[in-house]
């Protein structure tokens, strides 16, 4: 069998890849291991992250792509809602007929006439392929000494394997990480009937709720001003502004009865989550350092106290686990369980014709930096954009590989400027006067990158007015005192 391309995956990732490769004349078929498309969102046990009384913590106009709007009326929608969303964008689309679903990929390699897929019992030859099988399916356990002979009546898991609080009712819970998952799982059972529920955690980090004073977090958090003060200004200066926004939201973690976090914002991390200070306040979620060892039901924390627990639960991150690459693949682009060599996270230059989705780790949500990296590698593709130099995806890789053993985490307003940019589509402030504001220091709305450049549209400007405007954060082009203060910064840096 020969086609164009193929899609290894049909999560919001493999959708949307599969959606602009179509705009650009290309036939691609998908492949779907699971029954159903979603990936994460499917919530089918065993494939799947997401619980039933889950919701997201990205707000809905961040939680879709530019094309389709969402519908309801929750803020953060459920990830039922979210199913359902992406059910109707591949039936807006018309991909549901390219999806073979029950179609696992066993290997991929290549020779020197295209890239060959091993799935089903059979080989088949495309022109292309696009891996978006998901970055977040194999839990990362932390080594523990005595970890094995926990003897807790409900044992050890993780995060990604939990399917809600009933089976842990009355139990002594222990949560290990700081991350969104492990705060949000340590929050439910707190509310639903454990026993007691601790959090164990390496380092405080400060807690951003998902929503305050009427707009949510990631309309603030994740702004194009974020990014031009990256590039821009100190890097000491960038996470004062940050600790600033953090704390002004929420307060500091000190304040609720939490340890006190790093004073700086960068050293300590921040994590979304609207319940979880709030719990440790009422002595609902006690906190304790790091696990130093665990013999039978009994686990010794690195303060000395030892507590007795019935089941621990990990959300301690994910392995990158591509099992299907070749031994070639992985060798040249140096994938490991943590790093992927790429010029940002998709091309390699020895390896044309090969594309990676959504392998990167970040905050916040990835519905708008998706579909903005698949409009950069189907523009790529298709010739709407020049194919990315050879010299400077090189460099790009070298300059990665640089930075092996450094925190990998990506802010989701990084990534998404930086695949905007590649594809073209990055709206420029000086030709929206009347939008300067709301393009600044309003949320990165999926609908502003269809201002100008590639498959513009006539109604993005309202689309993205209204977007900015929808939480009551950004109705005027009248900036604040802070955004002036701010701003004024940038321009002084010459921007």
């Amino acid at each position: 069998m020969t086609a164009d391309a193929a899609v290894i995956g049909a999560g919001p990732g493999g959708l949307v890849a599969a959606r602009w490769l179509t705009s650009q004349g290309f036939e691609p078929t998908v492949f779907e291991r699971s029954p159903v498309l979603g990936g994460q969102w499917a919530g089918l046990s065993g494939t799947s992250g997401v619980w039933p009384a889950m919701h997201t913590n990205t707000s809905r106009v961040l939680t879709a792509f530019s094309d389709l709007e969402p519908r309801g009326t929750n803020v953060f929608p459920s990830g039922a809602e979210v199913r359902d969303y992406l059910y109707r964008y591949a039936r807006t689309f018309g991909l549901l007929s390219r999806i073979r679903f029950g179609s696992a990929v066993e290997h991929l390699d290549r020779d020197g006439a295209g890239w060959w897929l091993s799935h089903d019992g059979e080989r088949s030859r495309f022109d292309r392929v696009v891996v978006a099988s998901g970055r977040f399916h194999t839990p990362a356990i932390p080594p523990v000494p005595g970890l094995d002979t926990f003897t807790g009546t409900v044992g050890t898991s993780s995060t990604y394997h939990y399917r809600g609080a009933e089976a842990l009712r009355g139990r002594r819970i222990l949560v290990a990480g700081c991350a969104v998952s492990a705060l949000e799982v340590a929050a439910e059972l707190a509310q639903q009937g454990a026993a007691a529920v601790v959090l164990t955690q390496r380092r405080q980090r400060y807690v951003l709720p998902k929503f305050a004073a009427g707009v949510p977090s990631d309309h603030r958090i994740f702004t194009r001003y974020g990014v031009l003060a990256t590039e821009n200004l100190p890097a000491t200066e960038v996470d004062r502004q940050l600790r600033e926004i953090v704390v002004e939201a929420g307060g500091s973690p000190e304040q609720y009865g939490a340890p006190a976090p790093d004073p700086s914002l960068f050293a300590a991390g921040v994590t979304l989550s609207q319940q979880h200070l709030p719990l440790v306040a009422e002595g609902r979620i006690a906190i304790r350092p790091w696990i130093t060892s665990v013999s039978g039901p009994d686990v010794t924390f690195a303060d000395g106290h030892v507590e007795q627990f019935d089941g621990i639960v990990f959300g301690t991150g994910f392995d990158l686990d591509l099992p299907f690459l070749s031994e070639e693949i992985r060798a040249l682009a140096g994938v490991d369980a943590v790093h992927l060599d790429a010029d940002r996270y998709t091309f390699h230059p020895d390896l044309p014709g090969l594309a990676f989705m959504g392998m990167w780790d970040q905050s916040g949500g990835y519905f708008v930096p998706l579909e903005l990296q698949a409009r950069w590698i189907a523009y790529t593709w298709g010739g709407s954009i020049p194919a990315p130099d050879e010299a400077h995806q090189r460099r790009a890789v070298e300059l990665y590989r640089t930075r092996r053993g450094l925190p990998q985490k990506t802010r989701m307003n990084l990534a998404a400027l930086g695949f905007a940019r590649a594809a073209g589509v990055e709206p420029c402030l000086h030709d929206w006067p009347e939008l300067r504001r709301a393009l600044l220091f309003g949320p990165l709305a999926p609908s502003q990158f269809r201002l100008q450049g590639p498959d513009a549209l006539p109604d993005a400007p309202a689309r993205f007015a209204r977007d900015a405007a929808a939480f009551g954060a950004v109705t005027s082009n009248e900036y604040t005192a802070r955004e002036r203060t701010y701003w004024a910064a940038l321009q002084s840096a010459g921007v």
